[in-house]
């Protein structure tokens, strides 16, 4: 039976090992060491059986590049472990040999640190029982977890009952791309010193931090929070739970906090509680931001001669919620300033619900205060308004003038820019996504994804219960299900042949796939050079494919009517030499957009009044009816 066998297998390399026949991709050029078993040479055959018109090698390479790089005995391995719901005992090795993005299981760590410590350039590592009882000293973070990909750090315990301890958190995972940073009973009971964060996670793209018990029962211990999360992109957020409860003379400082922030959102749940004498400041916080999200629960409640201050707070934002439940409830002798508080650019909604009810000699004062707020169940007594409800002076949506600076420029285009000699600014096309690769339907045709079985998915891939793994799978999953809509033919992909198989369902199989070669040129000006339009420039069908956080390479690939697609060549703007190709699709039906859709805002006008075209980005496709 052994020579048969072997037989068939020298048969097989023979037959899938050949690189190129009539300028199609026939083999994915294997080398004789390659098995014809593995997900990448299945996919292979796959595009050769479905794809009919694209004989292009860049094109088809460019998929394939991104099918699984598992090879043949452990794709059968995994996938029969799927089968059994066993995939979770062997998460981390799944997860490192499928290449997907999954958050490491940090183990309790039993390491001492006695003496002052500076960690300079450190990356996912998890801190527990560190500095506890610590006299003195300074514990120093600079440049930690920057630029990382994936970053998830751990503070259990972390500087615990000391005195006079400063810890110093500088340049914290910037430019990082996923972030969850834990803060759990950091400080607590500690007497004297400080924490500063500074630049921290700045230019994040989706950070979330969470301080559960941090210096509670703290005794005069200092912390500042500036820059923090500064030009920062659609984070869970910062969660600050039981912060400060029980302080006794405690200051806190907000600077600059989540300025130039895009859709974060900050929850402070029993901050400062039964604090004395506690002293919070927040200045600049959440200005200029895209849609900012605060919500303040039972914060300064029962606290004794708190002074709590907000100047500039979301100012210049557009829109942007926040909500104070039982502000200050209880409390004695308390005084908050609310100035220049909710002016944002678009207006935003405020609600107050039981603020300031049941305390004592309290001073509340709001000085130029938003238009949008409801209040509910509120002190009587006590409060004073002083330009309240002052309308904003920003434009009117819509009006062509005011560019929402929210909308970054070239992002967003008129199809008359698609001209040669035209000079573009072009938007950051860098893919901002973790690096993950498909899997293969053996698996994936195995693994839960809907959201009657988030359990079932959080537990495969160990997302805890409010953690952001978890997030990030509630909201991809709920995207997928959403209602398509009008006119629009969409599906989620976790394959490439899924991928395959939608857009060939849409447009048949004489299709071609693009995507713009590079990144060439992006944030910067550009010259538009040759342009070609695809199917002659007419209106067209076209599936545009673009990338969804998850564990493994998702795909949300949708149709919609009525576009046209364009290639062109990308010249530098001084030599007006070729840098890049790029495709950009242009929607010329816009009727059933909504009035606030970045497109409007950016380019002045309303939904069916125009044409709105923009680039497909890196690792993002375009598939057309062949010529």
């Amino acid at each position: 039976m052994l020579k048969p066998l072997l037989l068939l297998q020298s048969f097989l390399f023979c037959l899938f090992n050949v690189a190129f026949v009539g300028g199609r991709l026939i083999g994915g050029g294997f080398s004789a060491q390659e098995n014809p078993f593995t997900p990448k040479a299945s996919l292979v055959r796959y595009w050769n059986k479905e794809i009919r018109s694209d004989k292009s090698s860049f094109r088809s390479e460019f998929l394939i590049s991104k099918a699984s790089p598992l090879n043949a005995v452990e794709s059968a391995t995994f996938a029969k472990l799927a089968a059994q719901n066993s995939l979770p005992t062997r998460l981390p090795d799944f997860c490192s040999a499928a290449n997907l993005f999954c958050f490491p299981d940090l183990s309790p760590s039993l390491e001492q640190h006695n003496a002052d410590v500076k960690f300079s350039v450190y990356d996912q590592k998890n801190f527990t029982n560190y500095g506890n009882a610590a006299a003195g000293g300074v514990d120093s973070f600079k440049t930690y977890s920057k630029d990382g990909n994936v970053v998830t750090d751990s503070f259990r315990r972390y500087s615990r009952n000391a005195a006079g301890h400063d810890d110093k958190f500088t340049v914290y995972g910037g430019s990082s791309n996923v972030v969850e940073e834990n803060f759990n009973s950091y400080g607590t009971f500690g007497t004297g010193g400080t924490g500063e964060f500074t630049n921290y996670q700045n230019g994040v793209n989706n950070p979330t931090s969470r301080f559960t018990a941090y210096s509670d029962g703290g005794n005069g211990k200092a912390q500042s929070f500036k820059t923090y999360t500064h030009e920062a992109n659609a984070g869970n957020g910062q969660s600050f739970t039981s912060y400060g409860k029980n302080g006794n003379g405690v200051p806190n400082e907000f600077a600059s906090y989540g300025v130039s922030a895009n859709v974060i959102g900050s929850g402070f749940s029993n901050y400062g509680e039964k604090g004395n004498a506690a002293n919070d400041s927040f200045t600049s916080y959440g200005s200029d931001g895209n849609v900012p999200q605060n919500n303040f629960k039972n914060y300064g409640a029962s606290g004794n001669a708190a002074s709590d201050t907000f100047a500039n707070y979301r100012d210049k934002s557009n829109v942007g919620d926040d909500s104070f439940s039982s502000y200050a409830k209880d409390s004695n002798s308390g005084t908050a300033k609310f100035t220049n508080y909710g002016q944002s650019f678009n207006p935003g909604s405020e609600t107050f619900t039981g603020y300031g009810k049941g305390a004592e000699g309290h001073k509340i004062s709001f000085k130029t205060y938003t238009p949008n707020s409801t209040f509910k169940d509120y002190a009587k007594n006590g409060v004073g308004f002083a330009k309240y409800n002052v309308s904003s002076t920003s434009a009117t949506l819509g009006d062509g003038k005011t560019v929402n600076k929210w909308i970054e420029p070239g992002k967003f285009f008129r199809e008359a820019s698609l001209k040669e000699g035209t000079v573009i600014p072009m938007p950051d096309i860098k893919d901002k996504m973790p690096k993950r690769s498909f899997l293969p339907r053996s698996i994936i045709s195995k693994l839960p994804f809907s959201t009657s079985k988030l359990a079932e998915i959080n537990k495969i891939f160990h997302a805890g219960e409010n953690s952001t793994m978890e997030k990030i799978i509630s909201d991809a999953v709920t995207e997928c299900e959403r209602s398509p809509s009008v006119g629009e033919t969409k599906r989620c992909v976790g394959s490439a042949e899924d991928m395959i198989d939608f857009a060939t369902s849409v447009l048949g199989r004489s299709v071609v796939l693009r995507t713009t070669e590079n990144v060439a040129g992006s944030k910067q000006k550009v010259v538009i050079g040759k342009v070609n339009g695809i199917n002659g420039g007419k209106v067209t069908k076209a599936v545009s494919c673009h990338q969804s956080l998850y564990p493994y390479l998702m795909y949300y690939c949708h149709s919609v009517p009525k576009v046209r697609v364009y290639e062109a060549d990308l010249l530098d703007l001084k030599s007006k030499t070729k840098i890049n190709h790029g495709i950009a699709i242009c929607h010329i039906d816009t009727s059933s957009w909504g009035p606030k859709h970045g497109a409007f805002l950016a380019l002045g006008s309303k939904p069916g009044l125009i044409e709105v075209c923009h680039w497909i980005f890196e690792n993002d496709m375009n598939w057309a009816i062949a010529d």
